[in-house]
C-alpha cells in the first residue's frame, strides 16, 4: 500500500508520521517511511536546492519531478515490491498545490509530467491535513527557521490550501480530508477511522 501525506505548511502532518508508522507495524506490516522533495542522495541534494535557492518557477517544478523519479525508481517501487507500506510526506498533489495553486502554473503543463514520470503509480490513499491559513501562519511563526515556501506570504499559502481542496474534489476516493485543526487525539481519531476503511 501506498499512501501519502499532504497539507498546507503548518498544517500538523509531520506530526503524526511515526504514528502512523506505528499503526501499521502494529498490524504486522513492514513501513517504509520516505518524504518529498528527498527520499534519495541526490533527492536530498535536489531538495535543498528548492527548498533555498530563488529559481524560475518552471525550474522548481522540473527539479521536483526530477527528485520524484529517483524516489519512485529507487526507493517506492522497490518498497511496494517488497510488499511494504510505502508512507511518504508528500508526493505529486504537492506539485498541483505548491506549483499550480501557488505559483501559478499550468494544471496541463505538471499533467505531462506526471503522465512521463510515473503515469501507472498513484497513492492508493492520500491523507489531506487541512487546516486555516491563519493557523497554518501561527503555527509556523513558532517553528524552525522557514524555508523559500514558509516564508511566502499569506495570500501565497491560501492559494496553496484551495488547489489542495480542488485536488479532494478531483479524487474523493483517494484523498481524505483531515481537519487538522484539531487537538491531537482527535486528529488520530480521524486517522483511525480512514486507516481502518483501507485496510
Amino acid at each position: 500500500m501506498f499512501i501519502t501525506l499532504e497539507g498546507v505548511d503548518g498544517a500538523g502532518k509531520s506530526s503524526h508520521l511515526d504514528w502512523l508508522k506505528n499503526w501499521f507495524e502494529l498490524r504486522g506490516h513492514r513501513v517504509r517511511m520516505t518524504r518529498e522533495p528527498g527520499g534519495t542522495p541526490m533527492g536530498e541534494k535536489l531538495r535543498e536546492l528548492v527548498l533555498h535557492d530563488s529559481m524560475h518557477p518552471d525550474t522548481e517544478a522540473l527539479i521536483m519531478f526530477a527528485a520524484r523519479r529517483e524516489h519512485i525508481e529507487q526507493v517506492i517501487r522497490p518498497a511496494l515490491a517488497a510488499g511494504e507500506v510505502v508512507i511518504s510526506d508528500r508526493f505529486t498533489d504537492a506539485s498541483f498545490a505548491y506549483q499550480c495553486g501557488g505559483r501559478g502554473l499550468s494544471e496541463s503543463r505538471l499533467a505531462v509530467l506526471e503522465s512521463w514520470v510515473h503515469a501507472d503509480l498513484h497513492p492508493d490513499a492520500t491523507l489531506l491535513f487541512d487546516l486555516p491559513t491563519e493557523i497554518a501562519a501561527q503555527r509556523l511563526a513558532s517553528a524552525r527557521e522557514p524555508d523559500r515556501f514558509e516564508r511566502e506570504k499569506t495570500d501565497f499559502h491560501a492559494r496553496v490550501r484551495a488547489a489542495y481542496l480542488r485536488r479532494a474534489e478531483q479524487f474523493p476516493q483517494r484523498i481524505r480530508v483531515i481537519d487538522g485543526s484539531r487537538d491531537i487525539e482527535s486528529v488520530r481519531l480521524q486517522l483511525t477511522s480512514v486507516l481502518e476503511s483501507l485496510t
